[in-house]
């Protein structure tokens, strides 16, 4: 007997798309927490995305819950984890990214650095956990401080490699900064606030508490399921991406999730037994998302939600994505913040938008300039489109 496999198309996708990720005014959130949950890791590359992801699906955006957070109840903390990428996730999801995918992450950084400074400084692993317990007991002194502050307390911090030797661009960094970040991957230490702004890329680093440790199978299968429940369904192309794992250890942990197996327009994929319920009626809604959102960065192939043909214009050259127009489950346009302020759009797939998208579009830019008040961004990673409006 042939038994085929349900099918889920590309516009019942975006109907699970819009309630899942709160993108619709009645789905949104009452804290950064519920925000966090639903989406399971929020892009913290640049330090503004992750205010303005929350921003744009909470009832009241605020910044002080969200620095709550982060920084007093540390119900949210932040993690390079996936892909070498810097989230911030659930405190109770934490140890499972931990175990899962950071771990991996961490020891391929300490290897990449101890490599550099065993190179060109001759230092050894000896010399690297020396230093190490040299930072901790000067943070735990401090109870808090900047790179900066950590150098001056532990000078071996000041020590200088070269980069890109030989080139019209070498330079000589001190080693603090990448330092630290290893230090930070291992969870021995964390970014506290920022120095200034909310959107401040210069923060204070506190020592961390150890993440419990987990069962490696058993913290991937969880990080599956978790990744299924908010973005499945999806392919294994799509969780191999989102993951960083490899194929192998992509396929083990899908096949201890209770994914099911179905068609979806670019072929296979898995779904959760729940996929295949009738997703929740929602009207049509706008939402503008940050540059690296989650959402737009969830899935290997994006076909189903974004026209091919826009993406030189929405990407930069790496594949990161920048700030996005939302309609009805589909990116349509970008946006970007002029100097003064303005929020400005450009809608790329404007045929067929009515008075009522368009004037929802704008509600949300006013919105969003509202937000932001007197701050002003640029993304790290800068696209056509983006580039082009903020001029």
């Amino acid at each position: 007997m042939t038994h085929t496999r349900p099918k889920i198309t590309d516009e019942r996708r975006r109907a699970l798309l819009v309630t899942r990720h709160l993108l619709t005014p009645a789905t949104r959130a009452k804290s950064p927490e519920q925000v966090a949950d639903a989406l399971l890791a929020l892009h913290a590359t640049d330090p503004a995305s992750v205010y303005l992801s929350v921003a744009a699906r909470t009832v009241r955006p605020s910044t002080a819950d969200l620095e709550r957070a982060l920084y007093e109840d540390r119900t949210l903390l932040r993690m390079l984890c996936m892909r070498r990428t810097m989230f911030v996730v659930p405190r109770a999801l934490a140890p499972v990214i931990d175990t899962s995918t950071a771990r991996t992450v961490a020891a391929r950084e300490r290897k990449n650095l101890l490599k550099v400074l065993n190179e060109q400084l001759g230092y050894d692993e000896r010399w690297f956990t020396a230093t190490e317990q040299d930072v901790l007991v000067a943070l735990t002194g401090l109870g808090e401080a900047t790179a900066a502050q950590l150098a001056d307390a532990v000078p071996a911090l000041k020590a200088q490699i070269v980069m890109a030797a030989g080139k019209p661009y070498e330079s000589r960094p001190r080693i603090t900064s990448r330092f630290l970040g290893v230090m930070a991957a291992e969870s021995r230490i964390r970014r506290g606030r920022p120095l200034g702004t909310w959107a401040s890329s210069q923060y204070r680093w506190t020592v961390a508490e150890p993440h419990l440790e987990l069962p490696a199978d058993e913290a991937k299968a969880e990080l599956a399921t978790r990744y299924l429940t908010a973005f499945g369904p999806a392919t294994t192309e799509d969780v191999k991406w989102w993951s960083g794992w490899t194929l192998t250890d992509t396929r083990k942990a899908l096949a201890r999730t209770e994914a099911i197996a179905v068609d979806l327009g670019e072929g296979a994929g898995h779904a959760l037994p729940e996929h295949l319920d009738e997703p929740p009626a929602a009207e049509p809604s706008a939402v503008l998302l940050p540059a690296l959102d989650p959402t737009p960065m969830g899935w290997r192939h994006r076909d189903w939600y974004l026209d091919p043909a826009h993406i030189p214009e929405l990407f930069d050259t790496n594949g990161n994505i920048g700030p996005t127009v939302w309609w009805d489950g589909r990116i349509i346009g970008g946006w970007a913040q002029r100097p003064d302020g303005e929020i400005v759009t450009e809608l790329l797939a404007a045929k067929g938008l009515g008075r009522d998208a368009r004037k929802a579009i704008a509600s949300q830019a006013a919105r969003l300039a509202a937000f932001f008040g007197d701050i002003r961004i640029r993304p790290s990673f800068r696209t056509p489109l983006e580039r082009r409006l903020s001029a």
